[in-house]
């Protein structure tokens, strides 16, 4: 007598081999997703402006802003491009709210007025891609005879690293939470010149709500003779 065949369900090893799969799958589609949206440029942690050498506070309306040179010494620690070469000294702006409530900064006011009293404004992203900039060659400005067809994909003046780490970067004018500390990078383009004793960095046009807070006036002394002369 042939004995019945029973209809057997699907071995739990196939189960945990689609599982294991499964994991894997997910696993690799997660880090591609995070290799793809690192940043280009990781500024060291902010710390309350307060723990800075270069810093105001006005107690009265619980708010500290400082200053903090990017010197020889720490060029290669922070950025990948050396911008002294191109002319522009960074300077990181860190504003700490210590108040209940948000700063607003669509007014922001930023200067640097150098020992001989000029009033240097924050180099804007484009200011910047300009100092990178080189002259081409094949450029169709110049005079002389040019191919009436293209002859191939025009080539970046500067490299996506590049042009992605100065804007991601640059100060950015958002607000200000209540108990938190706001940072950026400020580049302004010293014409040749190594800051000197007696340059001054200038903030105002803050509001805490409908109040203009009153003028930061910070020296920068203390880390103008460690900054080098730039190329």
């Amino acid at each position: 007598m042939e004995t019945a065949r029973l209809c057997k369900p699907a071995p739990r090893l196939d189960i945990m081999n689609f599982v294991k799969a499964a994991r894997i799958t997910l696993f690799v589609v997660l880090l591609g997703t995070l290799l793809f949206s690192e940043k280009h440029f990781n500024p060291p942690p902010a710390n309350h402006a307060s723990t800075y050498p270069l810093h105001e506070s006005h107690n009265d309306e619980k708010v500290t802003i400082a200053a903090d040179p990017v010197d020889a010494q720490k060029m290669s620690g922070v950025f990948k491009e050396n911008y002294w070469e191109r002319g522009l000294f960074p300077v990181r702006l860190l504003i700490s709210n210590d108040g209940d409530q948000t700063l607003m900064l669509q007014d922001l006011k930023i200067e640097y007025i150098t020992a001989r009293r000029d009033k240097l404004q924050p180099a804007s992203n484009e200011d910047i891609y300009r100092k990178f900039v080189r002259p081409n060659r094949a450029d169709q400005s110049h005079p002389g005879m040019h191919l009436p067809f293209p002859v191939g994909k025009k080539k970046e003046a500067i490299s996506k690293d590049t042009r992605e780490e100065y804007e991601s970067a640059q100060f950015a004018a958002v607000p200000v939470t209540p108990h938190s500390t706001h940072a950026g990078y400020l580049f302004f383009d010293m014409q040749g010149d190594p800051p000197e004793p007696g340059a001054h960095l200038y903030v105002s046009g803050i509001k805490a709500g409908t109040k203009e807070l009153f003028y930061f006036d910070i020296p920068m002394d203390k880390q103008a003779d460690q900054a080098p002369s730039p190329k």
